[in-house]
């Protein structure tokens, strides 16, 4: 049964110990967070201040809530996927002072709903993953903008939907851009992307993937996560792209290209990361061979085209817990995993600790700035300074015993130089 208590909704309190454990081992996997959560515990730089957020509630981000909470914030959560919240996690945040508005499983409407529930705190700063918050800040409930001085978001989905605002000239707070930072799309986007998606199909499946085709539908840095640990695995990879620059890197890392339409009849694993709409529809269903597997990577479940798929089967039946099966006319069989949800958080744990070591640590830090330089920088996408993209690197060198070089004073100067030959 679902427990309401003063400072939120989740769905049984009684989880927290085992939600206690999770977040400790991870937290013990995180120093760049914590070397982070040390410093601000002694500047306080959220006193006073009310924080919303919508991400995935897991282990890792548990320790981002602790991180913000040590600089004296106020936290209300949230999930940012109707699958991807751990309640065991939620439980142990409500138990330890955040205001949690989050459980795993709901609606469409409850999930809206409880998004709401976290913007009615009426916090200075958000938090978002995929652009919810700011868009139902932008829409139904405009009454609470007034008190949000800005925010930042970590997607790729949602960094496209600010932008899409900012040309409207619709966006009235900042938010930074820390999808764009080096140390989130280059390891967070592409290792922590490839490595969790296998581990979530994987454990929805239990099939083995080598010497299988894999077809990876996008060629961002998600998809060349997704497509290097295929092949890692003993997978033959095809990559399917609209973007001709990206179709030739694909080609020049060792994968096949080709349209989707001609994928879909060599593919035994099909998997969606291109942040789009209907990149697997009627046409590519209707020639997928039969014992096909589908999973989507994309932050929102509109990559497979679920009602396509759904509408063209006799029948359709759970044969797993995070399997589908639907049996068209013919008599093939396609298995649709998480619901064509993010794959990674619904069928499993998300990205590793030490990955998301740096994702977290650069959200903390662009909060704090975004907090205190909103003023200036106005109703637009900002990007994250670089110093603090390169502290968080250097930091994280240092926790992983790795040193290196620096520039002499003639190499700077050198470099300085336009006269230097």
């Amino acid at each position: 049964m679902d427990q309401v208590k003063s400072k939120g909704i989740v769905r049984d309190p009684s989880l927290a110990p085992e939600g206690k454990l999770k977040i400790e081992w991870a937290q013990a996997h995180m120093p760049v967070l914590a070397r982070i959560r040390e410093r601000f515990a002694k500047e306080r730089p959220f006193a006073g201040l009310r924080v919303a957020m919508a991400l995935h509630v897991e282990a890792k981000t548990a320790c981002l809530v602790r991180t913000l909470m040590a600089g004296g914030a106020e936290v209300a959560i949230a999930g940012c996927n109707p699958l991807s919240t751990q309640d065991d996690v939620a439980a142990a945040l409500l138990e330890e002072g955040a205001a949690v508005f989050a459980k795993r499983g709901v609606d469409a409407r409850e999930y809206e709903a409880l998004l709401v529930r976290t913007l009615e705190t009426k916090p200075d700063l958000i938090i978002d993953d995929g652009g919810d918050l700011v868009t139902i800040l932008h829409t139904s409930r405009r009454d609470l903008l007034d008190t949000v001085r800005g925010g930042a978001e970590e997607t790729t989905t949602g960094i496209h939907r600010l932008r899409a605002m900012e040309r409207e000239g619709a966006l009235r707070f900042p938010m930074v851009n820390v999808n764009g930072a080096q140390c989130k799309h280059l390891f967070d986007n592409r290792y922590g992307t490839g490595q969790s998606v296998w581990d979530g199909i994987n454990r929805a499946t239990n099939l083995v993937v080598a010497g299988k085709t894999v077809v990876v539908g996008g060629y961002g840095w998600c998809g060349r996560g997704v497509a290097m640990r295929a092949k890692g695995l003993g997978a033959k990879v095809i990559v399917t792209e609209v973007d001709p620059v990206r179709a030739i890197e694909a080609h020049m890392d060792g994968f096949t290209v080709m349209p989707m339409k001609e994928a879909a009849a060599a593919g035994d694993y099909f998997v969606t990361v291109s942040g789009n709409r209907d990149i697997l529809r009627g046409e590519h269903f209707a020639r997928m061979k039969d014992g096909a597997i589908l999973a989507n990577a994309g932050h929102f479940d509109v990559e497979i085209n679920v009602r396509e798929l759904a509408a063209m089967a006799v029948s359709r039946k759970r044969v797993r817990r995070d399997v589908e099966a639907f049996t068209m006319p013919d008599g093939r069989t396609l298995y649709l995993l998480a619901e064509g949800r993010l794959v990674n958080l619904a069928a499993g744990d998300g990205h590793p600790a030490e990955i998301m070591d740096m994702s977290f640590a650069l959200q903390a830090l662009a909060l704090r700035f975004v907090g205190e330089r909103h003023a200036e920088l106005g109703g637009r996408v900002v990007d994250l300074p670089r110093e603090l993209d390169e502290q968080v690197a250097r930091i994280k060198l240092e926790a992983m015993g790795i040193a290196i070089d620096d520039l002499s004073d003639e190499q700077q100067e050198y470099l300085d130089s336009w006269s230097a030959g």
